[in-house]
């Protein structure tokens, strides 16, 4: 068992506490990664979904888990399960130290995540209190106006890593 935490960094203009729409702890969030097997090194072809509202039974003993997924490769059994409450938003001092913010962290079983990939679903808020929900991170940036604060707003150079966490 290897913990791996999801950490994001990104460039943020006039914004701050970028973040899932619902909170780190969004059951209807849905995390997108590759997978790779951790007996014959074979990555996914496509990225995985994985959200805290999926439970599914462990394929051995008792409880649930969020992914149960088969090596294509080499038929091995693996499995993924979130641990909610250890992630935060990417605030705009992260963004200014260059420090990455916890945002999820999965307990894999056989496999390891890469390559996170930023889709929709995502909410940030102006320095000046504007929210602006929705955000669509596909595209790798965000551009708005914040009528409010009567300044542009965006986020770009979209980062994101998984690290080993004990």
């Amino acid at each position: 068992m290897v913990n791996y935490m999801l950490k994001i960094v990104a460039d943020l203009e006039n914004l701050t506490n970028l973040q899932p729409h619902g909170g780190c702890d969004d059951p209807s969030f849905t995390y997108l990664f590759k997978l790779k097997c951790g007996r014959c090194g074979e990555l996914s072809q496509k990225e995985t979904c994985v959200s805290l509202g999926d439970a599914v039974p462990l394929p051995q003993g008792r409880g649930t888990t969020n992914l149960v997924q088969k090596c294509k490769f080499c038929m091995r059994e693996g499995t993924v399960t979130m641990i909610s409450g250890r992630g935060r938003p990417l605030t705009q001092e992260d963004c200014e130290e260059g420090k990455f913010a916890p945002l999820m962290l999965f307990d894999c079983r056989g496999y390891e995540p890469v390559g996170f990939v930023f889709g929709g679903g995502w909410k940030v808020e102006s320095l000046e209190g504007t929210k602006f929900e929705g955000v669509d991170l596909s595209g790798d940036e965000f551009a708005e106006y914040d009528e409010k604060g009567e300044c542009p707003v965006m986020i770009s150079n979209l980062r994101s890593t998984f690290d080993v966490v004990k």
